[in-house]
Order: C-alpha cells, then structure tokens, then sequence
C-alpha cells in the first residue's frame, strides 16, 4: 500500500476551497478563529430568521453580528418617551443562541436620528437625552452586548468635528460625555469609535487627537473602528497598514467594522460613505447588471487577499473583521451613491454561493499555515 502524506492532504484539501468535504467542515470563522472574530451585519430579515438559507449560511461562516440598521436611533428610540427594543432583543437573542460576539451600533450618530432628536436645540435638553439615551440602552444589554460603537462618524474628511446637532447643542464635550455615560451603564463592554475613510491621513489625525482627548478627559474607549468601505484600488495597503499601527500604538483595539469593496465606479471620484449623498444612474455607472465577469471576479479576488494577508500580519491589533452584509445581494451599496445598480462587493454572491474572493480569503490563510 503506498503512503499518502497526511500533512499532504490536509493542505490539498484546505486550498480546494471549493471541494463537497471543505464547504461541510470549514468557513472563514474556522479557518480564522485564532486571529480575530469573522462577523457580518444582519438585517431585519435575517434577525427575525426569514430565511433558512441565509440563517444556516450566517450560523455556518460568521461568529461575530452586528445589526445593519435596527438598533439605529431611529428605529430604537422612535420618540422621546418611547423606546423600541422589539428587534434589537431579536438579534441579541440570535447572538446568544448561536454563541456569537454581538456588537452593538449605534448609540450616539447625526444620521438616521429620529425627526424629535434633530429638533433640540437646547443643551440642557441634549444633555439629558444623551444620557437617557445611552444609558437605557446600554443598560439594558449589559453583560449581553460585548462592544458598542459609541460615537458613529463625527469627523469631517480632515480631521476636523463634524457639524452636527449634538456638536451645536454641546460643543466637543458631547464626545466624552458620550463615552463616560456607556462606561458607567456596562463598564465591563468595550467602547469603540467608528468611522470610514480612517486610512486617509488628515482624517486619520483627527481619530488620533479624538482619542486622546477622550482618554485625557478621563472617558473610557477601547478601539477603534474603520468601516472599511474600500475599492478595488484605494486605500493602498501600505496606508491601510499606517493606520492599523497608528492606532494601535494608542492603546486600543483596532477593528474593521463594515468591510466591503467596490467594484463599480463612483461619481466624479466621490470618497467616503455618506448615506445622504445620492446621484443619477445610467449605464456608464452600472457596467454590470447581470452578473460580474472573471475579469472583475479575480481582481476582487486579489484585492481581498491582500487585504487579509495585511490582517493576519497584524493579528495581535486587530479584534474584528465584519462584512458589511451577507451577500451582494443585500448590500447597501446596490443603491448608494446611485441608487438600482447591481454591485457585488461581498465574498458570497445574491445566491448565496461562495465567489473567487471567498476562496481568495480561505486559501490566504491555508498559505501562512
């Protein structure tokens, strides 16, 4: 009987991603569960488990959620005296049975507020909603929720506060009132501040002197989050590295909290991902809206493993990688900045099947083994 190299097998079989015996026995949150927490966003849908599909592709490859939009000021805190936790008890519900690190979004953000919020203009009055508001909450999923996005995207592009109505109510101090208030309610949760476009370095040097200030003011943050909403081109790896170190040389937990990349073109070079900007399709800006060709497939393919090979480098710094979505065919960024294209910038396509990128991210980590 000849000798087959068991070693041998076990590699063959882990970079044949593809293959019946790898789609049963690993997914990224086995391959990569000694790095960091592989996590997704849920929609309502998938929180309240429409889809048995989806549920079992969720529970199979992700270990880490976060809600897209349901724990938003929003849809949590709809009116002053009323508070709605209907579907944000769901999800902590889907968190715990599915033994899952359950990240909490958003407490403190200038969009997506309910219309009363946007109305105060008092300071006493702002004051006493932040600490309603945070403490309700925060509260009651202490010692269920492990992190919070405390403050959500308060920083213009360089680095500067963002005018917004807690900073017209409040001034800087809204910012560590926010993080003292979500400390004292669970001081056991970590606190993280969340923005996109941190590879940037102007906005970069403003989350560095944000955090300081914070800590110097005595408020408590423990990491920071990049949204991680990249192309298949920009940032660079070697500005994304910078910041990784940057960050992590403050003292905190780095993470990348809405990863997706682009595959299609933005209007007039548009960086960032503000939700109210919004501009007219035509053919030119949805080049593909049947399906993506291996042209475009393989680039996104090494476009991912390069960003995760940069993860693994700096495993030590990072606590999370979670997919801004399931599939393409959830993904936010059908619709923005032009809405009713098809994008694909996930690793699992609008049928649920793993792509080129999937298999890009799985062999990535069977290659440093």
């Amino acid at each position: 009987m000849k000798f087959i190299n068991p070693y041998f097998i076990a590699v063959t079989t882990l970079l044949a991603v593809s293959c019946t015996s790898q789609k049963e026995t690993s997914s990224l949150k086995d391959v990569y569960k000694d790095d960091f927490y592989i996590g997704t966003a849920l929609s309502a849908d998938q929180i309240e488990e429409k889809d048995a599909k989806e549920d079992s592709l969720i529970c199979k490859e992700f270990n880490a959620i976060t809600a897209e939009n349901i724990m938003k000021s929003m849809f949590i805190h709809p009116q002053k005296d009323k508070y709605d936790f209907a579907l944000a008890d769901k999800f902590v519900a889907f968190g715990e049975k599915n033994k899952m690190f359950i990240h909490g979004h958003t407490l403190i953000w200038h969009s997506q507020l309910a219309p009363w919020m946007e109305k105060i203009k008092d300071s006493t009055e702002m004051k006493a909603f932040m600490k309603d508001h945070i403490t309700t909450i925060v509260t009651k999923y202490k010692g269920r929720i492990n992190s919070w996005d405390v403050v959500n995207e308060a920083l213009n592009e360089d680095g500067t506060l963002r005018k917004s109505v807690f900073l017209n109510t409040l001034g800087e101090r809204y910012l560590v009132d926010a993080y003292k208030l979500a400390a004292a309610a669970d001081p056991k949760v970590d606190l993280y501040y969340n923005d996109y476009n941190l590879e940037d370095t102007a906005k970069r040097e403003g989350v560095i002197r944000l955090v300081k200030k914070i800590k110097a003011a005595g408020g408590k943050i423990d990491g920071i989050g990049s949204q991680a909403h990249w192309k298949l081109n920009s940032p660079s790896i070697e500005e994304i590295e910078k910041s990784i170190l940057a960050y992590s040389a403050l003292g905190v937990k780095v993470a990348f909290t809405e990863l997706d990349i682009t595959v299609l073109p933005n209007p007039w070079d548009l960086k960032g991902a503000d939700v109210n900007q919004n501009f007219e399709n035509n053919a030119k800006m949805n080049p593909y809206p049947k399906s993506l060709p291996d042209s475009v497939q393989n680039k996104l393919a090494q476009r991912y493993a390069a960003i995760f090979k940069l993860f693994l480098k700096h495993k030590d710094k990072i606590s999370r990688v979670t997919f801004w979505g399931v599939h393409d065919g959830q993904s936010w960024l059908n619709d923005w900045p032009i809405k009713g294209r098809t994008n694909y910038p996930l690793l699992f396509d609008a049928k649920l099947q793993p792509k080129k990128a999937y298999n890009s991210v799985m062999e990535i980590k069977a290659v440093k083994e």
